[in-house]
C-alpha cells in the first residue's frame, strides 16, 4: 500500500481554464479564488462608499434643520436671569410633611381653574374660573353670576379663546357691595353680585402712561376704597404666561385706581412678573410676589420708608403667585410650580436662567401644551411672618389633593386653595 502523503501532486485542467492541484482531498481554484476576492473587495468599496455618502446626506440634513430652527424668529426675547443660590433646603419650617394632604375636593367638573377669592358678610365665597365665568359658592352649593366677555363653547377649553371669553383674576368686594374684578384680557371691573351686572371700570387697551395692560393679575382695596392691581406683563397676556416666564422680563407694574376720579396710577414698575399681594394689618406696606424669579417684595405705604421697595424673600421653594392676609395676622402663599432640584440637574429655570440663546431654542422647538408635562405635582403653602420670613408650610407630595396652589383664602376655619387650571376646588377644613 503506497503511503497517501508520498503519493504524487496531479494537475488537472478545468474548463474555464483554471489549474485545480489534487493532493489526496485538497482542491485550490486559483482563477476563482482571485475573482473572489476582487468581487469582496469592489462590493467592500461600493458599501464604504454608500456609506460615506449616506453620512454625509444626514449631515446636510441635520445642518439644514438646524440653521432652519436658528433662521425662525423666537417669540421671546429673553434676558439672562442667574438665580443667587440653589433652592433651600426642605427642613425646619419648610420640611416636608403631608398636611396639605388632609383636604377634599368640591364640584369636581363644575369649577375649572377657581383662581382667586373673596367672601361677603353673608359667608359667600366668590370666585372666577378659567372659561371667563364669575361664581357664588355658599356652603357647597354653586351658582353663575356673569361671563366676564362672551359665553360660547370654546370657553375653558383652549386658552386661544380666552381674549374672546375673559378670565376673571383678582377680585374683592367693595363698600358697597360690589364686586371688583380685574379680568385679564379686558380691565377692571364693577359687578353686581346679585344681578350679573358688569360696568367697564378701566380698559386695558387705556392702560396707564400710555402703555396698555397686557395681563391684569392680582387685586385688593385699601381701607379707603383705593383699588391696588397688578399688571404682571404689557406683552405677554395669561394664555401665554410661560414665555413671559422664560422670558424673564421686567415689564410689570403695581398700579391703583381711584374709583371716585377714574385716575390710575403707576406706584412700581420693571416688575418681574408681579402677581397676588396682601396688606399689612395696618396697611402701612404691602407684600407682592414677582413670579417668575421666585421673590416676594415689601412696599412701604406709609412712615419713612414710604415708597421704597425691598426684598424680604428670595430664592424660594417655588414661584409665589397670590399672597393672603389670615386671622392670625401672617400671609399665606400660594406655590403655583416648586424649584426643586432633580438629582443630577439644578431646577429648571436655574439651568436655563443664564442662556437665553438657549431659551429661545426652547420655545421654538417645544410647544407650550407640553410644559404642563415637566411640571411636578407636588403642592406647597407657605405661611410668613410679618418680616415675610417662612414659619410654616404644608406639603402634598404626591399632588394627592392639589399640585399647583395660585390662592390661600381663609374663611372662618376653612381655607380654599385656588388654581390656574385644575377642574376642581380643593379646600382644608382647617390649618392642621
Amino acid at each position: 500500500m503506497k503511503c497517501p502523503l508520498r503519493e504524487p501532486a496531479v494537475v488537472k485542467v478545468i474548463a474555464d481554464g483554471s489549474t485545480l492541484t489534487h493532493r489526496g482531498e485538497q482542491r485550490v481554484f486559483f482563477h476563482g479564488a482571485r475573482e473572489q476576492t476582487l468581487n469582496f473587495i469592489l462590493q467592500s468599496e461600493r458599501l464604504y462608499h454608500t456609506t460615506m455618502l449616506s453620512q454625509s446626506s444626514v449631515k446636510v440634513v441635520l445642518l439644514a434643520v438646524a440653521v432652519g430652527i436658528y433662521l425662525i424668529p423666537s417669540p421671546i426675547d429673553p434676558e439672562p436671569y442667574i438665580f443667587e443660590d440653589p433652592p433651600p433646603a426642605l427642613e425646619g419650617p419648610l420640611a416636608v410633611n403631608t398636611r396639605l394632604q388632609r383636604g377634599r375636593k368640591l364640584f369636581s367638573g363644575q369649577l375649572k381653574g377657581p383662581e382667586s377669592f373673596t367672601a361677603d358678610q353673608n359667608g359667600n365665597v366668590y370666585t372666577g374660573t378659567v372659561d371667563g365665568k364669575l361664581w357664588r359658592i355658599n356652603n357647597e352649593s354653586l351658582k353663575f353670576i356673569t361671563q366676564m366677555g362672551q359665553n360660547i363653547p370654546q370657553c375653558g377649553f383652549s386658552t386661544d379663546y380666552e381674549p374672546v371669553c375673559g378670565r376673571p383674576h383678582g377680585l374683592r368686594l367693595d363698600r358697597d357691595g360690589q364686586l371688583i374684578v380685574a379680568d385679564s384680557y379686558y380691565g377692571l371691573f364693577k359687578v353686581d353680585p346679585s344681578t350679573g351686572e358688569k360696568t367697564l371700570l378701566h380698559s386695558s387697551k387705556d392702560g396707564a402712561d400710555g402703555i396698555p395692560f397686557g395681563f391684569l393679575n392680582g387685586l385688593e382695596i385699601s381701607k379707603n376704597g383705593t383699588v391696588f392691581f397688578t399688571d404682571s406683563s404689557s406683552k405677554w397676556g395669561r394664555r401665554h404666561v410661560r414665555y413671559e416666564v422664560l422670558e424673564t422680563n421686567r415689564l410689570g407694574r403695581l398700579l391703583t385706581f381711584d374709583p371716585t376720579s377714574g385716575r390710575v396710577r403707576t406706584l412700581l414698575d420693571s416688575l418681574y412678573m408681579p402677581n397676588g399681594f396682601a396688606f399689612s394689618p395696618d396697611e402701612d406696606f404691602l407684600l407682592l410676589a414677582e413670579t417668575s424669579i421666585g421673590r416676594i417684595i415689601k412696599f412701604w405705604l406709609k412712615g419713612p420708608k414710604a415708597g421704597m421697595k425691598e426684598v424680604v424673600l428670595n430664592n424660594m421653594i417655588g414661584y409665589p403667585d397670590n399672597i393672603r392676609l389670615s386671622d392670625r395676622g401672617t400671609f399665606l402663599v400660594g406655590i403655583s410650580t416648586v424649584r426643586f432640584a432633580g438629582r443630577l440637574f439644578p431646577p429648571f429655570l436655574d439651568l436655563i436662567g443664564p442662556y437665553p440663546a438657549l431659551k429661545r431654542a426652547i420655545v421654538k422647538l417645544v410647544p407650550l401644551s407640553w410644559y404642563d408635562l415637566l411640571l411636578p405635582k407636588y403642592g406647597v403653602v407657605l405661611e410668613l411672618d410679618s418680616a415675610g420670613q417662612v414659619i410654616d408650610s404644608l406639603h402634598d407630595p404626591t399632588g394627592h389633593l392639589t399640585w399647583a396652589v395660585s390662592d390661600v383664602f381663609q374663611h372662618g376655619t376653612v381655607y380654599y386653595l385656588g388654581n390656574t387650571d385644575l377642574p376642581f376646588l380643593p379646600v382644608l377644613d382647617e390649618w392642621s
